[in-house]
């Protein structure tokens, strides 16, 4: 079996666990599926992998909440699409850091976050779940494929031992 299938079967598997998990705790299906594209599409994986999607999914989190607040500041329609722009780059620039190194981690907290007009109370653990869902998607597509190797070796061995068993009858 490919890694590509194994963690297909898995990602397919949990997907419908989140699903539900997510109705049943009130949380955002979507929001969670933006945090498990976050873990899938990160540079790292494991738990390393993890903490930067985690990291950067909540950085940007806390942009979007500035450029919502920081756009009434300024009681003209302008100064929103500039706030934009100067947090855009620093959405960018933080990137210097490792842990926010993860630039389109940052921006899908950040569009999450207008999508559920400024409510980062639900985006954030609905992002975090996600990308524990993505971390166990993977991980058990990976334990499933290297199971399916195990299993395939066996039968092989098995196979070559058959002839040579049957010739000392």
């Amino acid at each position: 079996m490919s890694a590509l299938i194994a963690i297909a079967i898995t990602t397919g598997l949990l997907s419908g666990l989140w699903g539900w998990a997510a109705v049943s705790l009130g949380l955002l299906s979507w929001g969670g599926f933006l945090g498990c594209t976050t873990y899938f599409a990160a540079p790292q994986d494991g738990l390393k992998g993890m903490g930067i999607s985690m990291a950067t999914n909540v950085s940007g989190v806390a942009w979007a909440m500035l450029i919502i607040h920081g756009s009434t500041w300024i009681d003209i329609e302008l100064f929103g699409y500039i706030a934009t722009g100067i947090v855009s780059f620093l959405m960018c620039v933080q990137a210097k850091r490792e842990w926010l190194s993860f630039i389109p981690g940052t921006f899908i907290g950040c569009c999450a976050t207008f999508a559920a007009a400024g409510n980062w109370q639900l985006v954030i653990p609905s992002l975090m779940l996600g990308v524990v869902f993505g971390y166990a998607m993977k991980t058990s597509g990976l334990w499933l494929k290297a199971q399916s190797e195990k299993r395939a070796q066996k039968a092989a061995f098995k196979s070559e031992l058959a002839p040579a068993a049957a010739s000392t009858k």
